[in-house]
């Protein structure tokens, strides 16, 4: 997505989706609870029920990008299973059982001349996603902008092109049957690169736009975007082991934080280990790694305490700042917890950050220190994510620090308004 002038009968097809857009979501701003909640385990129902042709697609999708040597840890993000199926229509459900943001009052007080003031929270209007391989995001994004009132236009990258037709088929007949506007959830797949550049030239009629997907489609959205834009980041993540931490406590966290699954964007990507505990830890450490497939980028004194026949290799500073999204892991000892600090400053990408400790004074330090979305003590990086928040499903992960910070769930897909109550008030 480097061209950032899209073709013009593209530009005026999403403009035209976007205005569509904008009047369903008109349907929204006086909807109750109750009615986006049904709305939500209808369209939960409609995925499960179309799980085999959404299978399907899938194997289609999965097949042509094995092909095209995609990575493992990609194609996991891109393949979809009947339970992976069955687990995006219950994130449906569970957003359906959490409070409607929408009329939530911030704040409110009544000034002195009687005027009475309230700040609440209203829809954004149009929110759009651009996104890569990740066929779940398109029901988490539709899910989330139609439980916060929004309409949603999407943008799902040729990947999951097969997987992502079909969804947004299910999700816009599901909306059709329950009589709503289908607009209210639209894909510009149709019109691929093009369709994406039409997007991030909507200004006025997209109302905030979010970038999923790896560092380049992140930067050029944020780049060349003149619509409003969440910056979300890649997951160059962190774990730091200190001098006092649990060692069987930190091999746990570690080797979940790596393997659980790796391409996702708060899988660990670098590990630093204290140099007290680093002759003790980082051997069986990084044999476990090992047994699991993972491959370490050792820094030379890692490399001098890992195992014969261990999978290793030399650290370079490329490996600092990579998001590997694969079975491997940068590895580093470091002398004290201000090294650590120092390193993450330097190589983080603002995402998820942890340590293993103790020792209260270090973990407040580093809760203080680390400049990132999200901050775990003594628990796994892949912790940080809308669902295992308490948020539902998220839209994103957002390392700016405007507007959202971290997970992005119903309440960062609104804004606010104030309303302005008197009784014949002139200002004088």
């Amino acid at each position: 997505m480097n061209d950032t002038a899209a073709q013009p009968e593209a530009q005026q097809a999403v403009q035209d989706m976007a205005r569509r857009a904008k009047d369903a979501s008109r349907t929204l701003a006086t909807a109750t609870r109750a009615s986006k909640d049904a709305l939500l385990e209808a369209l939960a129902d409609a995925l499960v029920a179309d799980t085999d042709p959404i299978l399907a697609a899938n194997a289609q999708d999965v097949e042509r990008e094995r092909a095209a040597r995609m990575s493992e840890g990609l194609l996991d993000r891109l393949a979809l299973t009947a339970d992976r199926i069955a687990k995006i229509a219950d994130a449906l459900r569970e957003l359906a059982a959490l409070p409607d943001p929408v009329g939530e009052v911030v704040r409110g007080s009544t000034l002195p001349n009687g005027l009475q003031l309230r700040q609440v929270r209203v829809p954004m209007g149009v929110v759009a996603m651009i996104y890569e391989a990740r066929p779940n995001v398109t029901v988490d994004a539709a899910g989330l902008a139609l439980k916060s009132g929004n309409a949603v236009l999407l943008r799902g990258g040729s990947a999951a092109l097969s997987s992502n037709t079909l969804i947004v088929a299910t999700l816009r007949r599901a909306l059709t049957d329950q009589g709503w506007p289908p607009d209210l959830v639209q894909s510009v797949d149709a019109w691929g690169r093009d369709g994406g550049v039409a997007l991030m030239r909507a200004r006025g009629l997209v109302d905030v736009l979010v970038p999923r997907g790896g560092a380049n489609l992140i930067q050029t959205v944020v780049r060349e975007a003149v619509v409003p834009v969440v910056e979300t980041g890649v997951g160059n993540c962190h774990l730091y082991v200190d001098a006092s931490a649990d060692l069987a406590q930190a091999l746990a966290i570690l080797l979940n934080s790596k393997t659980q699954r790796v391409g996702v964007c708060n899988a660990l990507e670098t590990l630093l280990v204290h140099e007290g505990v680093a002759r003790d830890f980082l051997p069986q450490a990084v044999l476990a790694l090992s047994e699991a497939g993972v491959t370490v980028h050792g820094d030379p004194a890692t490399l001098a305490l890992a195992p014969p026949g261990t999978l290793t290799t030399p650290a370079t500073d490329d490996d600092w700042a990579t998001e590997y999204l694969s079975l491997d892991l940068a590895v580093r000892v470091v002398p004290d917890i201000d090294t650590a600090l120092a390193h993450i400053r330097t190589w983080s990408s603002g995402h998820t950050e942890a340590i293993c400790t103790t020792d209260l004074r270090a973990s407040q330090q580093f809760v203080a220190e680390v400049d990132s979305a999200a901050v775990m003590v003594n628990a796994s990086t892949r912790f940080t994510d809308g669902g295992q928040f308490g948020l539902g499903a998220e839209i994103g992960i957002s390392t700016q620090k405007l507007h959202a910070r971290g997970p992005m769930g119903l309440s960062e897909l609104t804004t606010t308004k104030w309303v302005v109550h008197g009784d014949g008030h002139v200002r004088s």
